[in-house]
């Protein structure tokens, strides 16, 4: 095979995907990666460590602790408002790792402070890090 034969058929596809979206009136951008050297960001991203606090009862699975409900409720509402992208326990399951964006450190805070886990004792932040996320396979129009 040659260049030739690939710069044909990328043209091809270049130009079904302009067709495509010509037809959908969108416009697909590429996402820029690690090569790319873009970093487009419209909100910071977190990393954002939650730890078990003094009310966490080790003899209970994680669904079997106190609030379960009214934790994930609180949790998927985060997730709802695109506050929290993804997350969930890591490891031996007493921290969580959750991606987060916020415009900062406060933000973060305020909004955990609501969790009923944090008020009951049994979740705290660990740590906040700033996160800077160089691949990403989400769409270029997922951020809030």
């Amino acid at each position: 095979m040659t260049g030739d034969h690939h710069g044909r058929g990328a043209g091809r596809a270049t130009l079904l995907v302009r067709a495509v979206d010509a037809i959908l009136g969108t416009h697909r951008q590429m996402r820029p990666g690690v090569g790319s050297g873009q970093y487009a960001q419209a909100v910071a991203n977190f990393a954002v460590r939650l730890v078990h606090g003094p009310g966490w009862d080790l003899s209970r699975k994680i669904r079997d602790q106190d609030a379960w409900d009214e934790h994930a409720a609180f949790m998927d509402g985060l997730v709802d408002d695109g506050f929290v992208v993804l997350g969930g326990p890591v490891g031996d399951v007493e921290q969580t790792l959750h991606l987060v964006e916020a415009a900062d450190e406060g933000e973060i805070k305020a909004r955990l402070a609501g969790d009923p886990w944090a008020s009951a004792g049994l979740l705290q932040i660990g740590t906040i890090e700033p996160w800077a996320l160089w691949l990403d396979s989400r769409p270029k129009n997922s951020a809030r």
